[in-house]
């Protein structure tokens, strides 16, 4: 009887031992798995880059704020789609800045929001080290309607706010530990940080026969909008989304631009009844811009590249030697607005591109 009870205990106090081993083995893992994460930091959400490792750049929701919060730059590129091309060695070259790519694809004014607040929080490396020299942003007049609160897509929330304690979704992420430390690591190739989120079209993609092969047209709207239906949202996103940097920052220098889309977005503005309401935007936007000294305007829009689509890989998206050359207008000033009567002259310049081209011979065609 006592045997059978002590070999009870025996046991018991076996798997005890044993169960409380595996916990202690787990939790090593994990803690040595959130100490790697951290060490490397591959969102750089604790510290800069340690020099060496090959870091893979490709995350814009997940690695923006780390990259704007611990980098060392005093310049910095802020927008849509239309910044992906950007190779920051231009700017360097042509500014004397060092830039900071953290472009979101489709971007939002409240997206822009976001990142300019940790651009310019106190707390982050770069402010600490050396002042906010340029922002050059790409100011997409579709979005000025969007709501001001409104992302396009849904932020990693634990990277972007400062409770420590939900950083476990960042430090225990198996996708973070073997496609951002593992997978680099084994290939022993990182990103170009200079060239980080540039489009994946390759040259062979900018001609007017893959513009048009892909080109889906908008239906005709019944709906005329204008500058009623789209100017109150649009000043309601400068106001809150956009000028308080502007305004709170005045040793910055504030590049907008407008980009240069192809003829065929104006098309897409008649077909979805915009047409007018659009010029209204870009009047206005132009206008409150203009009001500030630390402010400098570029409209590309009438650029003869516009209407010759082999400069595109879509209705919008242009090849990238379109970006270099807007940064060489940065420096020399080319294409720059410096006041309201001149925008209106580059508008109507604009209207009458669009107003003169032969959209029926293109649409003709059999592509």
């Amino acid at each position: 009887m006592n045997n059978s009870v002590d070999q009870k205990k025996l046991n018991k106090s076996s798997y005890a031992k044993l169960f409380w081993t595996l916990i202690a083995v787990v939790v090593l893992a994990l803690v040595l798995i959130a100490a790697l994460v951290i060490y490397v930091d591959p969102f750089f959400h604790y510290h800069t880059p340690d020099e060496g490792f090959p870091y893979v750049v490709d995350n814009q929701l997940s690695q923006n704020p780390g990259m704007a919060t611990n980098m060392d730059y005093n310049g910095c590129i802020i927008g849509s789609s239309m910044t992906v091309n950007f190779d920051t060695d231009d700017f360097k070259e042509l500014l004397g800045y060092d830039t900071v790519k953290l472009s979101y694809s489709g971007a939002y004014p409240k997206d822009d929001y976001n990142i300019l607040s940790i651009v310019f929080d106190e707390k982050s490396y770069a402010r600490q080290t050396r002042p906010m020299g340029a922002v050059f942003f790409a100011m997409d007049i579709p979005t000025m309607t969007a709501d001001t609160e409104e992302t396009k897509y849904p932020l990693p929330e634990h990277l972007y706010d400062d409770n420590i304690f939900n950083d476990v979704k960042y430090v225990l992420n198996k996708d973070v530990l073997f496609q951002y430390i593992f997978r680099p690591v084994i290939q022993g190739k990182g990103s170009d940080l200079s060239e980080i989120y540039a489009s994946w079209w390759t040259p062979d993609y900018y001609n007017i026969q893959w513009v048009m092969h892909t080109y889906e047209e908008p239906e005709k709207s019944d709906v005329i909008y204008t500058e009623d239906d789209v100017l109150p949202a649009t000043q309601a996103n400068l106001e809150k989304n956009i000028l308080p940097f502007v305004e709170e920052h005045p040793e910055t220098q504030f590049y907008f631009f407008f980009p240069p889309y192809s003829i065929l977005y104006w098309h897409n503005l008649k077909q979805e009844g915009f047409y007018e309401a659009a010029f209204a935007q870009y009047q206005y936007v132009a206008d409150r811009l203009l009001e500030y000294d630390n402010v400098h305007l570029f409209y590309f829009q009438t650029m003869d590249e516009v209407t010759d689509l082999n400069n595109y890989a879509d209705y919008s998206h242009y090849k990238p030697e379109i970006n270099r050359y807007m940064v060489e207008c940065f420096s020399d000033g080319t294409r720059q607005i410096t006041s309201s009567e001149q925008m209106t002259q580059e508008l109507q310049k604009m209207r009458g591109i669009v107003e003169s081209f032969d959209y029926e011979e293109l649409f003709s065609q059999d592509w």
